[in-house]
């Protein structure tokens, strides 16, 4: 059904458009966290363990957020691993050592491209688009992003 909300109809199509291409990302990153919790190893092994947990938890959520954004909108969110392999900007990586600083660097890299996807989107969304309701949400989604970076930044000093 569609709907009626005060958004022109192809404004709504390319901000769904954009929508599902960081849905994809999120994937991608929530996967590569759950990679980091799973085979991290090193004297560290315990608190990264518990730290990767509380990442990927948190990119749960945001993923479901994008998710239902996409369906308030009044399209539908991709859901299928080729999907998200087709839409991502986020390369998978094949470790050779599964030590902590080497996921942790792998992972602030994917956070700070979806943080500067994010932030070349919220003026076009309010702005170009008159989407302010997904240029607030994204505006939180950057800010939440920011703060996951610090604390994966905190552990390479």
């Amino acid at each position: 059904m569609e709907s009626f909300i005060g958004i022109r109809k192809e404004n709504i199509l390319q901000i769904t458009d954009s929508l599902s291409k960081l849905l994809a990302d999120e994937f991608v990153l929530y996967t590569k966290t759950r990679n980091a919790h799973w085979n991290v190893e090193g004297n560290d092994f315990y608190n990264k363990h518990l730290f990767f947990e509380s990442q990927y938890n948190q990119l749960d959520e945001i993923m479901d957020s994008v998710a239902e954004r996409i369906r308030t909108l009044g399209h539908y969110a991709p859901a299928t691993l080729k999907d998200f392999l087709e839409l991502t900007q986020l390369t998978e990586v094949s470790r050779s050592e599964n030590n902590s600083p080497g996921f942790i660097k792998d992972l602030l890299m994917d956070h700070e491209s979806i943080i500067m996807f994010l932030r070349g989107r919220i003026d076009l969304f309010a702005a170009e688009l008159k989407d302010y309701g997904t240029s607030d949400f994204i505006t939180s989604l950057m800010e939440s992003h920011e703060k996951m970076a610090w604390m994966l930044r905190a552990h390479l000093k």
